[in-house]
């Protein structure tokens, strides 16, 4: 499986803090955002990843991350010259996608705790999470048995309290049916209309997280500042690092110890983080 984190658009919604840099850059406390994501799909497994930015910010994050080989992970890079929707995404990495099944994460999408993950034979799943107000998220209905019965796309009038969060997992006809998809009321190709076709074909599968799961959304100030208190609490309670993509991809075998104890030594200035990482040891 492959996976692409979306990281484009404007971040109208941070503005100021967004005139001189991507939203998906800004601080969650003590690490760029794209961290969170990025941890994401480590701890699914993945390593070959796509990341997907305008091309004002694109060379930004290969001044981050690089080719990703430093901590095992094989990175590549695709411009979005113009944010039309999150299904847009698979078309842009089709070449990279291939036959391959994709997961896709929203690069301001935090993700905490243990929750199910689908196995490689799920044709497409998704994700339920309870919310307050769901008005201004993808919206999914289920019945007592947990069948997906509607997707709406930030409805009036909810039929259910259970948004659908920036985690998405498909098989490769993805890329076909995001190509059928038309832009919506506003503008965009809506990725719940990609999740609609897998509905109708009756091969979706959609998996509520747990109470204790934390799922935030750094879009908006007051979120982006939810999001940076959670993390500072849970490091300063817990004495863990959530987002700590070196510590995620030697837990997940992508490096070994000698190349984890170089990253740590070698490559990582003294700070806070190294001193964790050594920790960690």
């Amino acid at each position: 499986m492959k996976g692409i984190i979306l990281s484009g658009g404007t971040g109208s919604r941070l503005y100021p803090l967004t005139i001189v840099t991507n939203k998906q850059l800004i601080p969650v406390y003590d690490k760029p955002m794209i961290y969170y994501p990025l941890c994401t799909l480590i701890q699914s497994g993945i390593r070959d990843i796509c990341l997907i930015s305008s091309p004002a910010h694109i060379g930004l994050y290969k001044q981050l991350f690089g080719d990703g080989s430093r901590i095992g992970l094989n990175i590549i890079y695709r411009e979005q010259p113009e944010p039309k929707g999150l299904a847009q995404a698979f078309m842009i990495a089709e070449d990279f996608i291939k036959d391959n099944s994709v997961c896709l994460v929203l690069g301001d999408n935090i993700f905490h705790g243990d929750f199910e993950r689908p196995t490689m034979n799920n044709n497409c799943s998704i994700y339920a999470y309870e919310v307050k107000d769901p008005k201004t998220y993808g919206v999914v209905t289920l019945d007592k048995h947990g069948k997906t019965l509607s997707i709406e796309e930030k409805p009036r009038k909810p039929k259910s309290k259970y948004a659908i969060p920036g985690l998405y997992f498909f098989d490769n006809d993805v890329v076909g049916f995001a190509k059928l998809v038309t832009p919506s009321l506003r503008g965009e190709l809506e990725i719940t209309d990609i999740i609609r076709m897998y509905l109708m074909l009756g091969v979706l599968k959609t998996i509520v997280m747990p109470k204790g799961m934390a799922w935030l959304d750094a879009g908006t100030p007051s979120t982006l500042f939810q999001a940076s208190a959670y993390v500072q609490a849970v490091q300063e309670r817990q004495g863990i690092m959530i987002g700590c993509i070196e510590e995620e991809c030697y837990k997940a075998g992508f490096i070994n110890r000698e190349q984890y104890k170089d990253l740590i030594f070698n490559q990582i200035p003294n700070s806070d983080y190294r001193l964790y990482l050594e920790r960690t040891l």
